[in-house]
C-alpha cells in the first residue's frame, strides 16, 4: 500500500505501515533519491532563516543537510549521531523517544561540534517531523552546547506537527488509519 503525494514539485508513492492496530505511517525516506534530495534542499532553503550552522540527526536528514550545505555554499553541517563514535571528544548525550523506533534512543553530540555551536545561529533540519521528541532532542543538545536555534525546518509536518507554528515544512503529512484511510482534524 503506497500514499502518493507531491514533495518539492515531485511526485512520489510512500511506503505505508503499520505503527500499531489502529494507526498507519507513510514511510518518507531521501536515501537513493537524489532528484528528490535536491529539490527538498533547494525549496527548504528558500524558506530558511539566517543561519550559520545547520544540524540534523542521523540518519535520513543527513541527504538533505549535505544538500542545503551544498546549494547554499557552505562547506560545513553538525550532525548528532546515534552512537558515540571512537573519533568523537567531550561527548555529551540525550535521550528521546521517536515514533518510528521502538524503545528510548540516545542521541550524541560530539564536544569539537559543540564548540563550534557556541553563540551560533543553529538551523535544525530533520526529514520528518511527527511527535517532536526528536527535534526536541537536537535542540536540547544545542542549547547544551550555547547554541541559539534560529530555526526548526523538515520536508514534511505529520499529524499533530502540521498545526505548530514553531517548524517550516514543505508539504503535510496525514496519519493514516488501519485501513490506510488518511486521519482529517
Amino acid at each position: 500500500m503506497y500514499y502518493t503525494m507531491t514533495i518539492a514539485g515531485l511526485e512520489r508513492k510512500l511506503p505505508m505501515g503499520r505503527l500499531n492496530d489502529d494507526l498507519m505511517i507513510a514511510g518518507f525516506t531521501p536515501f537513493g533519491d537524489v532528484e528528490l534530495t535536491c529539490a527538498c534542499a533547494a525549496e527548504l532553503l528558500k524558506k530558511a532563516p539566517d543561519f550559520d550552522y545547520m544540524i540534523a540527526p542521523e540518519a535520513k536528514a543527513i541527504p538533505i543537510v549535505h544538500e542545503m550545505a551544498r546549494q547554499s555554499g557552505r562547506n560545513t553541517y553538525l550532525l548528532v549521531r546515534k552512537a558515540p563514535k571512537l573519533y568523537m571528544d567531550g561527548v555529551f548525550s540525550v535521550q528521546v523517544r521517536s515514533i518510528t523506533t521502538e524503545g528510548v534512543q540516545t542521541l550524541y553530540m560530539d564536544g569539537a561540534d559543540a564548540a563550534k555551536i557556541k553563540g551560533s545561529r543553529m538551523l535544525i533540519i530533520d526529514d520528518v517531523i511527527s511527535t517532536g521528541e526528536s527535534l526536541r532532542a537536537v535542540e536540547e543538545l544545542v542549547n547544551k552546547a550555547g547554541g541559539i536555534v534560529v530555526g526548526r525546518m523538515a520536508v514534511l509536518a505529520e499529524g499533530d506537527a502540521i498545526g505548530r507554528d514553531d517548524i517550516i515544512y514543505l508539504e503535510p503529512l496525514p496519519l493514516f488509519d488501519k485501513n490506510g484511510q488518511p486521519i482529517i482534524k
